[in-house]
Formats: structure tokens, sequence, C-alpha cells
């Protein structure tokens, strides 16, 4: 008889087995499948080359604090470095800005001493709307505008807790969110090299430039899931999170199946029965889980015909406009950063982009499907932290490079790309390309071949303001169920969003088992 699972999560990605363990926890039968040979999706680290261990797709973020209590994810092998976790932001002209924990303001003093003394505000007042916006994460969002009436606590204490900021920062707050990179920060700074590595971190991931209306929201997303600008990382790379969340999944009774890819999303009577594999082997289950992003997963999966075509087009115009590269080298030792105190100074991240206008001008090449010839990098050298990842007196260097318009690759990319991150980062580090060995490229079409983002969109979908909180993946529907009866969505796609924090599915294993259990 066909083994009939409580729970089928479809996408072994870190989201996907947050889910898991969390269903499995609880006592729910489920089974995880996943396309690729490896679990773990975009958080996965991964031999490129004998002995060189890179971070493939993302290489910073963390997963939410009460995620990895709820789990006990230390037990099943996860440990956090914090060692140097600062954010490096070399100049072209010789200088370099340092903020690390405690110690920003003195080397922002270096470039301009009035935004030294605003920084410990600006500090503040982003550190009250990112707590706001970790109670609004942690919360399942109401169906706005009429929302159910099990839904109006919820609604309440997201309210309750926006006034509890006080008048003035609950205000700020609101006027905040809808801002431009360029706005905001030119509001509270005058410093060219310290707007233009917070500016970084709001168009991460993101086809939009500092200048568009907006991204401010994007800088303060990454400011509530991580401790301000800076970043922790997994001893033994990005992807010993997933690892160890399929460790969790696995003890608590699921079972996890690789090079198993799901073909289809099977429905009857407007209900879901299972899924049908793409090698012909049909699953059975009272409910399916996706981690896929709402597009692959409605469009492809379950097939237009199943949904409502109002639904059905609400899913179409999800902006996903994946615009982001990534590039992976072997190094033979250790780069020489001209503008490096030392070498403590390279081993959190290291952010290429001057200035907004350094951004919007990289930006204007994606808005034509370009490839910008001077793009803003964000670099990682984890081997620096932990030398386990690459061998004796050798290091790995990832970088994530944008802007590359996934509408506009074409088969020169590969090659062009690798040429500008090295003719950009030869500015800074003038040894770099001797000290290649061997160098690896993903473009925005490899991104979604292989690891499942569509049009290599990091977040399956922008997160901006139409497509965020209550209106993600779309207006109506932010509550992890679908139209589908059974089917349920826990991606990135969902809320909170993109990055590393495995909220999205933690929210969403939530809400299943309330109606499990009810």
């Amino acid at each position: 008889m066909t083994t009939l699972y409580d729970a089928i999560i479809v996408g072994a990605g870190h989201n996907g087995l947050t889910a898991a363990a969390y269903l499995a926890q609880a006592g729910q039968r489920v089974l995880v499948l996943e396309r690729r040979s490896v679990v773990g999706g975009s958080v996965v680290t991964e031999e490129l080359w004998p002995g060189f261990r890179v971070d493939t797709v993302q290489h910073r973020g963390q997963l939410a604090a009460d995620v990895v209590r709820d789990l006990n994810l230390t037990q099943h092998g996860l440990q956090m470095l914090t060692t140097h976790p600062g954010l490096f932001a070399p100049q072209p002209d010789g200088g370099a800005l340092w903020i690390t924990p405690g110690r920003a303001a003195e080397s922002i003093a270096r470039f301009s001493k009035a935004d030294a003394q605003k920084w410990p505000g600006f500090f503040a007042l982003l550190r009250k709307v990112a707590d706001f916006l970790k109670h609004a994460y942690a919360l399942t969002m109401p169906r706005l505008p009429q929302p159910d009436l099990a839904e109006a606590p919820a609604l309440a204490q997201l309210g309750l807790k926006l006034r509890g900021l006080g008048k003035r920062d609950m205000m700020e707050a609101l006027r905040i969110l809808p801002m431009s990179l360029d706005e905001l920060l030119g509001e509270w700074f005058e410093s060219d090299a310290l707007k233009g590595a917070l500016g970084a971190l709001g168009v991460h991931g993101l086809t939009q430039g500092p200048l568009s209306a907006g991204t401010a929201y994007l800088l303060l997303h990454y400011w509530t899931l991580q401790d301000g600008p800076f970043r922790l990382t997994a001893k033994g790379g990005l992807g010993a999170i997933s690892q160890a969340l399929a460790r969790a999944a696995a003890a608590n009774g699921a079972e996890i199946r690789t090079s198993a890819e799901v073909g289809q999303i099977c429905v009857a009577d407007g209900r879901v029965t299972g899924v049908r594999l793409a090698n012909g082997d049909e699953l059975r289950a009272r409910r399916v889980v996706s981690a896929l992003d709402p597009k692959r997963t409605f469009l492809q999966l379950v097939g237009p015909l199943e949904l409502d075509p109002h639904f059905v087009h609400a899913v179409h115009c999800i902006k996903m406009r994946g615009s982001f590269a990534k590039v992976h080298f072997a190094l033979n030792g250790l780069p020489h950063f001209s503008a490096a105190p030392d070498t403590a100074a390279l081993g959190g991240t290291i952010v290429i982009a001057p200035s907004l206008r350094y951004l919007e001008r990289a930006y204007d090449a994606a808005k034509y499907g370009g490839l910008s010839e001077q793009p803003y990098l964000e670099i990682t050298l984890p081997s620096l932290n932990d030398p386990s990842l690459a061998p004796a007196g050798q290091h790995v260097m990832s970088v994530h490079m944008q802007y590359a318009a996934y509408r506009g690759e074409n088969e020169d990319w590969r090659s062009e790309i690798v040429r500008r991150v090295i003719e950009t980062l030869s500015v800074y580090a003038p040894d770099l390309q001797s000290l290649i060995s061997h160098s690896h490229v993903l473009t925005p079409h490899d991104l979604e071949r292989e690891y499942g983002l569509t049009e290599g969109n990091l977040h399956h979908g922008e997160l901006m303001l139409d497509q965020f909180l209550f209106m993600r993946p779309v207006p109506g529907w932010a509550q992890y169920r679908t139209p589908i009866d059974g089917l349920w969505l826990c991606g990135p796609g969902t809320h909170p969003g993109g990055g590393v924090s495995g909220l999205p599915a933690r929210n969403a294993a939530r809400e299943i088992l309330r109606g499990v259990n009810a």
C-alpha cells in the first residue's frame, strides 16, 4: 500500500528543512524531496576544487535565534563564528571605512566627524525599527483589508508594538519605509564612503538602485535579520546551517530524499493529493508544503488550470528580476588590500561601493539588460576565519556581483563577469590576479537552472513595498495557505521574505500545526 504522509515538503533548502524539522518534531510523518543531490538549496557549501569549499550562492546570514533554540541546532552541530564580523569598505583614493561592533564611530570620523557623532543615533533608530519588524516577522500577516476575527489579535499586537516605539519613533518608522536609500542616508550623513557601504546593504539582491523609492526598506530588512550591518557565518561554511537543519529533521523522524525531482503537485477536486516525481512515481500526502518560489509552485507544478484566473494573474505579476552573479576564486595566498590596516579587516564583509552614485551607475546597466562595467561587489574570505575551507596557506574568495541582468544574459557573460570582477577588485587588491588558481561563475541563468532561483532572484520575489508583509506573495494570500486546499508555501517568497532566518518556514509550520490541532 502506498505510504500516506502527513506532509511532503518540496525542496530541501534551509526553509524546506526548517518546516520539516518543526512538523516532524510535532509528530507529523514528513517526507522532504530535493531535486539536487545535496540539501541546502541556496544555503550550501560545496567543494568546487579539491580542498576548496565555498558558499556557492548565499555567503552571509544566520537563522533566527528562536529557530536555533526550538530545533536544538547546536546539539546537531551548528556553530556560528563570531570573529571579526566587521564591514570593510576600501575606497578608490586609498582610504578605507572599517565598521566593527563598538568601534564604528572611530573609523567613520576619519571621513566625517559629523557623521561619527550622528552614527549612534542612526544605529539606535534602526535598531528600534528593526525590533518592530522582528515582531512583525514573527507574526502571520492578517488577511487585509478584511481580516478574519481570529486574525484580529495579531493585528492588535502589531499596532501595540508600533505604538510602543513612542510617538516620535513611530512616525519616523512609518516615514522611513517608503524612502529611497539616498533620501534616508542623505538625511543623516555626508560621507560618500559611509552612505555607499550602507546603501549596498539596501540593494543586495535587488534590481533597483539607491535612488529608487522603497529601497530603505530592504536596508531595514537586513538590519532586522542580522546585527545591523554586521554578519555571522557558520563554522564549516554557511551550508552547515542546512546540514544541522537536516540532522534535526531526521532526528525527529523526517525522511529526506535527494535526487528526487517533483514534476507535478497533484490536485483533485480543489484539494492536494500528493506529488508526482519526474520519474513518474506518485507519492500521497494530506498536505504538500512548497519551499519553491510562488511562480514555480503555481505556474509549473500546480498549473494555471487548477487556479482562479485572477490569482494566476497576480502570481504572473510577482516581480523577480534577478540581477546578480556569483564568482568564486581559489587563491594561492591571501590578497593584499592596500587600505586594510591588518588581515582582521578582511575577516568580515568587504564591500566595493564607494558612494551611492557608484551604486546607481552600476544599476544603470541592469535597466537595459546589461552588465555593470564597474559593479557593486560584496566579498568574503571565509577561509581566513575557518581554515578548514581551503588547503593550508591557501584561501577561497566568494564575490556577490551586481548588476548582471537576467533578461540580458548572453554566452559571453561568463568570461566577461570574471574580467570585470578582477579589474574592479584589482584597484583595491593589486596582487589578486596573480594569486588566482581557479575561478567559477554562476550567472543569473545558472542560478535559475542549478539552484531553482527563478530569474536568478535570491529572495523568490523582490523585497519591495508592493511585495512585503501582507502583500507577500500576493495580496490576500500572506498566510502561507494557498487556493488549493492542503497546499502550503514556506519559502522566502512568503512573509517575511529572503535571507537565512528560517522565519517563513517556522511561521508556515506553526500555521499548519494550528490546523492539525484544531
